[in-house]
């Protein structure tokens, strides 16, 4: 948190500090976003499939390549803890860190969901955030987060010294195991870092800390996803509600989550192809299939 310094600043301080930062990742070489490709694509959509995900719990779904989801708030304000993974081999799985070096601490529309080395391609493309407008707000906070990697029991447990077993971790854990038919142990090490759908973050001012806030999610707010490979995903419902006091407890106001899978009507968008893995081999020789 760097709150104290023990050692002088030297003569040149101010200019060290004064060095100008440049973009670790520019993403300028990406094809730019194009919202009337998606936009005629959803022009005759088909609901194939309706997930409710209940308070404090998690359930999985499928996604095809070519297909739209969207994560919906339906009842009350609640935050969503999302995990993806390539349908066919979950070794690919979403993968926060880099998503949120190429685009951010925060996502929203145009937008894309990376998958881990050495893969490395679009999973997910955002193609409608009805929470757009938020922005970043005077404490520096945004929804949509790449930042928090997910409530657990563990790290509750280290601060709290008590046990607690919703935690989104913990519901991601079940589901997947659930819908592997195996057990919580060998589903643990599948689960990873999250999209915190709907959650306002952000750092602090003075020790850049992780903060949230109440989320602006309100009833019919939704995000959108188009899934540029075939994806299983996995969805929590934050213990925490709305995460304006607390993201691992049975006192806060918790709501169902709905997600909705939907298929364009014409097929995939014409013109459109999934993406292939990374074309980089490196010295390695791994197979990326």
């Amino acid at each position: 948190m760097k709150l104290r310094s023990d050692n002088p600043a030297p003569i040149d301080a101010e200019a060290r500090r004064a060095v100008a930062p440049v973009i670790c990742y520019p993403t300028d070489s990406f094809p730019a976003f194009d919202p009337g490709f998606y936009t005629e694509a959803k022009q005759s959509l088909q609901t194939v499939d309706t997930i409710i995900v209940p308070p404090r719990e998690a359930e999985t779904f499928t996604v095809p390549a070519g297909c739209f989801f969207r994560i919906i708030s339906v009842e009350g304000t609640q935050v969503g803890d999302l995990n993806l993974w390539n349908a066919s081999n979950h070794q690919e799985k979403f993968y926060s860190g880099k998503t949120r070096a190429l685009h951010g601490t925060h996502v929203s529309t145009g937008d894309r969901l990376w998958s881990s080395l050495p893969y490395l391609r679009p999973m997910a493309t955002i193609t409608h955030d009805s929470l757009d407008w938020y922005g970043w707000d005077e404490y520096g906070g945004g929804v949509h987060d790449v930042i928090g990697t997910r409530c657990d029991p563990y790290t509750n447990a280290l601060l709290s010294e008590e046990d607690y077993h919703h935690c989104c971790h913990s519901n991601l854990i079940r589901s997947y195991a659930n819908h592997m038919q195996i057990s919580t142990k060998e589903a643990e090490p599948f689960i990873h870092d999250v999209l915190n759908v709907f959650m306002c973050t952000g750092f602090t001012r003075d020790t850049h800390q992780y903060f949230m806030k109440a989320s602006p999610a309100r009833p019919g707010d939704y995000i959108e996803f188009f899934a540029e490979i075939d994806l299983l995903g996995a969805l929590s419902a934050c213990p925490g509600g709305d995460c304006s006091g607390s993201h691992s407890s049975d006192e806060a106001a918790c709501f169902p989550l709905k997600v909705e899978i939907l298929k364009p009507e014409a097929g995939a968008p014409k013109g459109w192809q999934p993406p292939p893995p990374s074309s980089y081999s490196g010295s390695h020789g791994m197979d990326q299939s």
